[in-house]
């Protein structure tokens, strides 16, 4: 149906907000009572109390930002925990990644440890990390760098991996030394694929810190939804969930711009057809 419509940055805007406006008001008419639908929940209370509604929802969003303003040590402590997750867990992934690509040997040795590792289940780490570090940001930060390590390092790893053999002959064949391929050659490639894998890495290392947060802690957004909900307090959920979606929405565009600058030297899509 849409498929006439030229996909213009004006027009992808607009029906994005129709989408979003759109959203709300099916969420306000099942929700309003006098409005409910019969056949789909008991009585009209019944619809707000597992849903929300979406007037006290804003208003509760509007009183945590503006009025009473609790929210923002919340969500600092939340951004926190998800910039140190994210670097640490980056730094650590690209030193590992690129250590075991050029040594074979202890690539072999680790290989069956690195997919145990990787294949457990993360999260339910995070009791353990709460017992070991406490329930203050180190627990949150060390389940964020458990789930953001192996995305980078089995990037790096393969993009290491990846790096043209001729390339390498001819950086030998004009002299390189061991650093200098390093920093020219091996680097570069990781690099592309590091980013390559950002946008997945930051929102990992945001379900890292919200996941510590709502399993044990004293402050950060998911210690507010944790409350709201022993609470049965569902506009205040629901609000939580509003604001977390919004904030890592900010932290993906913070990243595409990183990436957008960093990145200037690779041909946009299309460009490598032209040539």
């Amino acid at each position: 149906m849409l498929a006439w419509i030229k996909p213009r940055p004006g027009n992808i805007r607009l029906w994005q907000a129709a989408v979003l406006v759109a959203t709300f008001a099916v969420w306000y008419v099942l929700t309003r009572p006098g409005l409910v639908p019969p056949f789909l929940f008991d009585n009209d209370q019944q619809a707000a109390f597992f849903f929300g509604e979406p007037l006290k929802v804003l208003s509760r969003i509007w009183d945590w930002f503006f009025v009473s303003a609790d929210i923002y040590r919340h969500l600092g402590i939340t951004l926190l925990e998800t910039v140190l997750a994210f670097g640490l867990g980056t730094l650590l992934g690209l030193g590992c990644g690129l250590w075991l690509a050029l040594s074979p040997m202890a690539a072999a040795i680790l290989d069956p440890y690195i997919k145990a590792l990787n294949s457990m289940p993360r999260v339910i780490l995070a009791p353990i990390f709460a017992v070991w570090f406490g329930l203050g940001v180190a627990s949150k930060v060390a389940l964020g760098i458990t789930l953001v390590f192996f995305i980078v390092f089995f990037n790096v790893y393969q993009g290491v991996k990846e790096v043209s053999p001729v390339v390498l002959a001819n950086a030998r064949m004009l002299g390189a030394s061991p650093r200098q391929l390093l920093r020219h050659v091996y680097l570069p490639s990781a690099t592309s694929w590091v980013f390559s894998s950002l946008h997945t890495s930051v929102g990992l290392a945001f379900v890292g810190a919200v996941v510590g947060e709502y399993l044990g802690s004293s402050q950060g957004v998911g210690y507010l939804i944790l409350q709201a909900e022993g609470a049965f307090d569902i506009n205040t959920v629901m609000a939580g969930i509003l604001v977390l979606t919004a904030f890592a929405l900010v932290l993906d565009g913070l990243v595409g711009q990183i990436e957008r600058r960093l990145m200037k030297w690779q041909p946009k899509s299309g460009e490598t057809e032209k040539l």
